[in-house]
């Protein structure tokens, strides 16, 4: 979709206010050391949640390795859950279509299971489909953006649930590379906001997110991705008198 002239004037006032590389945050705040969630070999740090395999445990697993790639086939659907929470940090994530263009996504803050449609965790999803790579989709959580009837429709459509508007679209066209290449996606929290730049460019900034941390979730949402890097820097804020 298009973006109006009015968004790629706003999108140059958040350039210039916030920063076009994925530091801003980072220097209100010291790095820690970063953390492999996937460390290249296999699963160590994450469980599935994917509702078929409820009446068949052997139902084929929608999450492998492969290759040194962590492989998200699509189907059975379901999500690929942290085990551990986090909070304030830089999430660095590379991935790829290999095949067809289609349909996955990162959730930040995921908490209950199944909260939406009996398969989406409580979250907010940063949104990997091609074409669409920095949407936030809301999953009975919440956010704003700036001009959000421009970007989200009219307000009495807003909501968190099944059957409401829970999309907010991204500010670029473009910005993904193309299919069969590796993108580049970086997500950061800190506080209530959340910042998703992809390949470089600030696709997407919200702040007052109802939730502040919890679990990251990977999708497996009807296309297969690879996944080369998911690295996560916790962010430590400053104190004020620093």
């Amino acid at each position: 979709m298009a973006k109006s002239p009015f968004l790629l004037s706003l999108l140059f006032f958040t350039l210039i206010s916030c920063q076009s590389e994925p530091q801003s945050q980072i220097q209100a705040g010291q790095e820690s050391e970063t953390i492999q969630l996937f460390n290249g070999e296999d699963l160590t740090g994450w469980h599935v949640d994917v509702p078929a395999m409820d009446e068949n445990p052997d139902t084929t697993e929608a999450f492998i390795v492969r290759n040194g790639m962590l492989v998200s086939l699509g189907d059975p659907r379901g999500h690929l859950i942290t085990d551990e929470e986090y909070s304030d940090y830089r999430l660095e994530v590379e991935y790829r279509f290999p095949g067809e263009p289609g349909n996955c996504g990162v959730l930040v803050h995921a908490s209950t299971p199944r909260a939406l449609y009996e398969m989406f965790p409580q979250s907010i999803e940063v949104q990997m489909q091609h074409s669409d790579a920095g949407d936030f989709w809301v999953i009975v959580e919440d956010i704003t953006v700036p001009n959000m009837v421009e970007r989200r429709g009219p307000e009495e459509e807003w909501g968190i649930r099944e059957g409401e508007n829970r999309r907010i679209l991204n500010l670029t066209d473009d910005s993904e590379h193309p299919l069969g290449e590796w993108n580049q996606m970086t997500i950061e929290t800190l506080g209530d906001s959340v910042k998703v730049w992809v390949n470089g460019d600030l696709v997407n900034f919200g702040y007052d997110a109802t939730a502040q941390s919890g679990h990251i979730a990977l999708q497996a949402e009807g296309a297969e991705v690879e996944f080369r890097k998911v690295e996560l820097t916790p962010i430590t804020e400053l104190s004020a008198d620093e």
